[in-house]
């Protein structure tokens, strides 16, 4: 395994939690936003699963990135009080 590849599968193991949420929080912004694209703006399936995939994949990323940065704030709180 290369170091970036053992990486990732620190962080994974180590961010159970966060990875589980994320993971949740990601299938129901599919669903979502799937089912808004086709509703308001009346677009076929195949262009409302690609926009709805891709622009979550992003923020997946960035609510990961935010709940670990969260997750360490909320540690040093609770270890210095």
């Amino acid at each position: 395994m290369t170091e970036l590849t053992v990486g990732i599968w620190n962080v994974i193991r180590e961010s159970k939690g966060s990875l589980t949420r994320t993971v949740i929080y990601t299938i129901g912004h599919f669903i979502i936003a799937i089912t808004c694209l086709m509703l308001i703006a009346d677009v076929p399936l195949s262009v409302a699963a690609t926009d709805a995939i891709v622009e979550p994949i992003a923020n997946s990323v960035w609510y990961f990135i935010l709940d670990k940065w969260w997750a360490s704030k909320v540690r040093k709180e609770e270890i210095t009080v």
